[in-house]
């Protein structure tokens, strides 16, 4: 394969979220919003910061952190277009408190959104006892929504992390064969990808061989791959914040054995039926039964433990799920996986995943890494 080819340039423009954000606050029953998901604030303000918190009123903007990011926080404020939009406030704790409650009361904020997944119960009493005249409310999922459709500078930089993923393992293969361990082969995964221009491993690395490839999420340890063994490889890249994920199942040398090959055969029947069936305007959970069905037909319903996929972004699992009876509608520019799997004890296992981004008329496939069986 060829390498990823030029990177993505510049930052990616946040203009516009806000206002999107805003004309969701008073649906959700709140006058602002504390956002305190250090991945919504990236997404809000282009801030990338381990700490921080971000207060969108009705007039007016804040992004609050502490002395360490100073100056980075103005600066990437300014790079993603926010510069107007959003002040800065820099300080300790406390003084981040005082300063977001004095704007609470300049905007007669009588109701305060919090991110009931993203703040603590400590947190929660700490801004109820701060701002007296306001009652705090909690929200779930409105910056999450905004995420789901990307923009083209988003799938720009999803599709280089990918590329980067699609180059290491290119780089990482041939090894399959000389006898490594899972860790090692992990290891030189991740190197690849950090080698090639990433920033990060998507998630940790899953490399899972011979009887552990039956455990889906199975952690990479000592074991030594040999010939015949199935080997299960779910990884992938970040590039400028944005993942990609890709699950390739080889076979090392020698025969995989009919139970294997049979196995594999289904998964890449259903992964492919499922691919066909991402469009815009189909349910997720329609993509999970077509998968499903596909397994089941071939009488291995019962070794397909888990959903068909997740939306991807700045997170490698958020909105939308790609699972049974999920009801969200997929629409042009949503980037979702599509990963059924099966596992059977004393056997082994092999999934098969693509990351995709919706279209009006079908996915635009992101990882291409070739499906090929054996290595």
């Amino acid at each position: 394969m060829t390498g990823p080819g030029p990177a993505p340039t510049g930052a990616v423009a946040v203009g516009g979220r806000l206002e999107r954000l805003r004309a969701l606050l008073s649906e959700a029953g709140v006058d602002a919003l504390l956002v305190s998901e250090l991945a919504n604030i990236r997404y809000l303000t282009g801030f990338t910061g381990s700490a921080g918190l971000v207060l969108v009123a009705p007039d007016e903007a804040f992004l609050a952190t502490d002395g360490r990011y100073r100056t980075q926080g103005a600066e990437q404020v300014q790079a993603a277009g926010a510069g107007r939009a959003v002040e800065v406030v820099v300080g300790g704790l406390a003084a981040q408190r005082d300063a977001l409650v004095g704007a609470l009361g300049r905007s007669a904020v009588r109701r305060l959104g919090l991110e009931a997944h993203a703040i603590t119960w400590a947190e929660q009493r700490r801004w109820s006892e701060a701002a007296r005249a306001v009652m705090v409310v909690p929200t779930t999922g409105l910056v999450e929504g905004l995420r789901q459709v990307k923009d083209a500078a988003e799938l720009e930089r999803m599709a280089y992390a990918a590329a980067l993923a699609d180059a290491a393992l290119a780089e990482t293969l041939a090894m399959l064969g000389t006898g490594p361990t899972e860790a090692e082969v992990a290891l030189a995964l991740d190197s690849a990808m950090r080698r090639l221009g990433a920033e990060d491993r998507a998630f940790s690395t899953i490399v899972a061989s011979g009887p552990n490839a039956a455990k889906p999420h199975a952690r990479p340890g000592g074991r030594r791959i040999t010939g015949g063994d199935p080997v299960v490889v779910d990884f992938g890249a970040v590039y400028d914040g944005y993942r990609s994920d890709m699950t390739r199942t080889f076979v090392v040398g020698g025969d995989p054995g009919p139970d294997l090959a049979r196995m594999w055969e289904v998964v890449a029947g259903a992964q492919q039926a499922g691919v066909g069936a991402v469009r815009a305007g189909v349910a997720t959970g329609e993509v999970d039964r077509v998968c499903r069905e596909w397994i089941t037909a071939a009488g291995l319903g019962d070794a397909f433990e888990h959903g068909t996929g997740h939306g991807v972004g700045l997170d490698i699992h958020e909105a939308p799920s790609v699972g049974p009876g999920a009801t969200a509608i997929l629409a042009n520019g949503i980037v979702v996986t599509v990963e059924p799997g099966v596992y059977v004890p004393g056997v082994g296992g092999v999934r098969i995943e693509d990351t995709v981004v919706v279209t009006e008329h079908g996915c635009r496939v992101l990882t291409n890494f070739p499906k090929d069986f054996v290595a």
